[in-house]
């Protein structure tokens, strides 16, 4: 009879590509992976692994099996989840992303809520961007993500996810005290065709979407700074290096030399949390969901 615990991690490895990024998503060792995966070799009387330079590749065997391995974790978790509802009981280990305004703005809250509320949760949060979150989400390696996209710019979920609205949270422009703009009760972006940005990461969605929204404005953006994090954005603008977009959520504090002005055109952009759909019943879900949408109320 086949382990279920070595199909767990042949399924990592073929989800991650390699022994030490299954070893990674599953939190063990590079060499119980090996071990895992030899056993499961034994078991089978195939070989499922080769060689493939320094790392190693799925043979046509392992890569049936990864395959098979895929579905029988998915109507486990399914059993697992009915179960849990069956049993109505808020239980188990729960592991959420956020990106890190909504880390910062959302899970203080949310996570305090959930330990108050059901003791016998096991709680893990990390900060993902939600390039890096949602394929967590789908391989199984996340239960939920807090995810984002704006209101021009819709970002595409894969099939098989659930997603529920967490809040709307207004954008604005962040500039140095005394900026030309500073004094104005608001602003539209095309004003600030001159001014260096301060943005994210190159091809980091929020960074395609200034793009997309300054164009289609008629600005040509000059991009001068690039941060992920938006206090470090912030503090760039401190120093007058140039002006962003300043989402309100997980913002505060501001430093004390810059100023920010409300958009003309109210950029908004839409918090969401998403997760597997074959997980939509399980009681930890629904109570994850709640207490992140009475996080988003407080702060909204």
């Amino acid at each position: 009879m086949l382990n279920l615990e070595r199909l767990r991690t042949l399924d990592a490895l073929a989800r991650h590509g390699s022994v030490s990024g299954a070893a990674e998503g599953l939190h063990i060792t590079t060499s119980a992976v090996s071990q895992q995966l030899s056993k499961l070799e034994r078991e089978v009387g195939q070989q499922l692994l080769a060689k493939n330079g320094r790392g190693v590749r799925l043979t046509d065997a392992g890569r049936l099996l990864a395959e098979h391995a895929a579905r029988i974790l998915s109507q486990v978790e399914l059993a697992q989840s009915d179960l849990e509802a069956q049993r109505g009981q808020v239980v188990g280990e729960l592991r959420l992303a956020a990106f890190p305004t909504a880390a910062r703005g959302l899970f203080p809250h949310a996570v305090t809520a959930l330990r108050e509320r059901h003791p016998a949760l096991r709680l893990h949060s990390c900060e993902l961007e939600p390039e890096q979150s949602i394929p967590g989400v789908v391989r199984g390696d996340l239960d939920l993500a807090v995810v984002l996209d704006w209101y021009n710019k819709p970002m595409a979920l894969p099939d098989g996810l659930v997603k529920a609205s967490i809040l709307e949270d207004p954008a604005e422009v962040a500039m140095p005290v005394d900026h030309r703009l500073a004094e104005r009760a608001e602003v539209d972006l095309a004003e600030f065709a001159g001014d260096e940005w301060i943005t994210w990461g190159e091809g980091e969605f929020c960074h395609e979407w200034l793009m997309f929204t300054l164009r289609s404005k008629g600005v040509e953006p000059i991009i001068g700074h690039r941060a992920a994090e938006n206090h470090t954005q912030l503090a760039l603008v401190a120093a007058g290096l140039g002006v962003c977009v300043a989402p309100v959520l997980g913002r505060r504090p501001v430093p004390a030399r810059v100023v920010t002005v409300p958009l003309r055109q109210r950029v908004r952009r839409h918090v969401y949390v998403v997760w597997r759909a074959d997980a939509d019943r399980r009681p930890s879900i629904r109570a994850a969901v709640q207490a992140l949408r009475a996080a988003g109320e407080s702060v909204g």
